[in-house]
């Protein structure tokens, strides 16, 4: 009994600490990003760049170049690409992007360097472009048939045809609000203002959640701080206003729709503020995020007002739409991981991923699967499997398959694209994290570089085969 105690408060506490520090700076801004892509960018200018029949020298590289803007983990990245799909994007761009984004984004790769050297972060974007392309490539081919069938009442692009500025300077400024809540950069992150108040009553409250909610390096465990016990109180408003405000925003806007954003505004700034508890005094330091997140807020209004007012509506309502289709399942994916974690011991990692055998790297990416981390949480998680032995080998394998594969991500992709693609999909992911952990294992084990070279070359063309293959059994 105590032991399933113990695993209800893990998946409890990993609920709380996600929907505190994870949610409100990136996935919140990833659903409305999703909405204004599939209200307000027309149909054609998505087909034309990301389209079945774009040139794949044209698609995937867009599509891995999208991806590597966004520092987003596989949760928040689901809103988008179900926006670039929904709204007309080829299978296989959009499931490039969906791997790559998470796996090779500019933020991550740049930490992987500093954490764990620049021959990790040069690993793994040369094996997440080359795999995350390869993948999306053969999932086009496998099914092509439904892609275009999905497609079929499509209209094709115009030519000179273009997306209108104001959209762009919209999403744009979307964008830049998911960028600026997210970005570990020094300039986001220095103090502007610093406010001291007596808080003693405040710590028994934060021992109470340290007690409900501990952290644990070693498990991934963040804990709850009370700026995030209050921010989970903030999202339950959030929710409780938007499901009469956005749900029924097709009808007109109204007094809850106005409450829903700017409580929404309001606690994006409030997150992007940091607080702290030092002694008896609660310390609150507005920094550069905090400014930026507030400018950008406030800049959405006059930028909305070149819209008519149908088309704020079928973006909010479209923004809610992706919240009602993924948050559930994020909820469930993100507690189950919590009770699954509990199980998985630290020190079977040295015995078990020691050294660069397939074993090993399947473990690597099993690792991934089960002991999911928000974006970045990855890189010191990987830092701590090396410093318990863990071969480079498998820990690629984990680094590849960590940001990609989850629980949850798992549902909500099977939600969005259906169950045979969405397996069909995970297995891509496993097989090709695996085969990159071997190959970067080959590599740290003293292996010719020629003969990885071989490896890679006839990697690539079994990639390319296969999918020449599957594409004339399908004309077929």
């Amino acid at each position: 009994m105590e032991f399933l105690i113990a695993a209800l408060q893990s998946g409890l506490a990993s609920l709380a600490s996600y929907l505190a520090a994870h949610v409100l700076l990136c996935l919140v801004p990833a659903f409305f990003i999703a909405g204004a892509l599939s209200a307000l960018l027309p149909q054609q200018a998505i087909i034309r760049f990301l389209g079945p029949d774009a040139p794949k020298w044209v698609s995937y590289p867009a599509a891995a170049g999208a991806g590597s803007l966004l520092a987003v983990c596989s949760c928040t990245i689901q809103p988008l690409f179900a926006g670039i799909y929904k709204k007309g994007a080829g299978l296989g761009p959009a499931i490039t992007f969906l791997f790559f984004a998470p796996a090779a984004n500019i933020l991550a790769l740049s930490y992987t360097g500093v954490a764990l050297g620049a021959d990790f972060a040069l690993a793994r974007i040369v094996l997440a472009l080359s795999f995350g392309i390869g993948i999306g490539m053969i999932m086009a081919a496998i099914f092509r048939r439904d892609d275009v069938a999905r497609l079929a009442d499509g209209q094709p692009f115009a030519p000179g045809e273009s997306i209108p500025r104001k959209n762009l300077w919209f999403l744009g400024t979307l964008v830049a609000l998911l960028l600026a809540g997210t970005l570990k950069l020094d300039l986001l992150q220095t103090g502007l203002l610093e406010f001291r108040f007596a808080a003693a009553p405040a710590i028994p409250v934060q021992q109470l959640l340290d007690h409900w909610v501990p952290a644990d390096a070693a498990t991934g465990a963040e804990g709850l701080s009370l700026q995030g016990a209050v921010l989970v109180l903030l999202l339950t408003a959030i929710a409780l206003c938007a499901w009469q405000g956005l749900g029924k925003v097709e009808a007109g806007f109204s007094r809850m729709t106005w409450i829903s954003l700017l409580m929404i505004a309001a606690t994006l700034v409030f997150a992007a503020l940091t607080i702290k508890l030092q002694d008896s005094e609660l310390v609150l330091i507005l920094t550069g995020r905090t400014l930026a997140v507030a400018t950008l807020c406030i800049l959405l209004l006059p930028l909305s007002r070149c819209f008519d007012a149908w088309d704020m509506q079928q973006w909010l309502w479209e923004t809610w739409r992706f919240v009602q289709q993924i948050f559930p399942l994020l909820i469930v994916g993100v507690f189950l991981v919590g009770v699954i974690r509990i199980f998985i011991q630290p020190a079977w990692i040295e015995a078990v991923a020691g050294s660069n055998t397939l074993l090993a790297n399947l473990a690597g990416v099993a690792f991934g699967v089960f002991m999911y981390f928000p974006t970045l949480v990855e890189v010191p998680i990987a830092k701590m499997f090396l410093s318990l032995g863990m071969h480079p080998g498998p820990l690629i394998a984990y680094l590849m398959a960590d940001p990609e594969l989850s629980l949850q991500s798992i549902l909500i992709t099977t939600a969005i694209i259906g169950k045979l693609r969405a397996w069909t999909y995970v297995g891509l992911v496993a097989l090709f994290s695996t085969l990159a952990g071997l190959t970067y294992g080959a590599w740290v084990d003293g292996t010719s570089p020629l003969l990885l070279a071989g490896y890679m070359a006839g990697i690539v063309g079994t990639i390319i085969a296969s999918t020449h293959l599957l594409a004339r059994l399908h004309a077929r």
